[in-house]
């Protein structure tokens, strides 16, 4: 299935229409509220600004599968990323990125970019996806890839380097 054709909810639950984000770039990341990369959400929103007029959207899911970082509800999530953060891009429902209640999404993603040693598990919060303007899944970065790594490849997809 491609990535546009998945189901997702938005924080409040509501239907959310992936197939609107065709033609522009995608970073979708699994997030938490009580991570040591937390702070990152202040760097996906600089990033979100930056290039949001370009085609550019970061897609946020908070999780709560590593050590319980974000017991939250999605919207509680929203609601402290706005605050803390300056967080203005989208915050989806709240997902499980691996096992048997993975969120389709998430499982597809996976599997177009299975990662370090192509286990495909997602190994902990802040698990970033570069996603293509015809939704091909470009780069998997780590929760450690800094600023600097994401916009030089996000620039790259911006600028439609990756053709097929």
């Amino acid at each position: 299935m491609a990535i546009h054709e998945h189901e997702c909810r938005t924080f409040r639950g509501e239907p959310f229409n992936l197939r609107a984000l065709q033609g522009q770039v995608l970073l979708i990341v699994n997030v938490a509220s009580r991570c040591g990369f937390t702070p990152q959400l202040g760097e996906l929103e600089r990033l979100y600004r930056r290039h949001r007029d370009r085609g550019f959207t970061v897609l946020a899911f908070p999780c709560n599968q590593f050590a319980r970082q974000s017991p939250e509800t999605a919207l509680d999530f929203c609601a402290f990323s706005s605050s803390q953060y300056g967080v203005t891009f989208p915050v989806m429902e709240k997902v499980k990125v691996n096992g048997a209640g993975a969120h389709p999404l998430f499982v597809e993603l996976k599997r177009k970019a299975p990662g370090v040693m192509r286990t495909g598990m997602i190994k902990w919060n802040f698990t970033k996806f570069l996603v293509a303007r015809d939704g091909r899944v470009i780069q998997r970065f780590s929760p450690r890839a800094d600023g600097q790594v994401l916009e030089r490849a996000l620039e790259e997809a911006l600028d439609e380097r990756f053709q097929p």
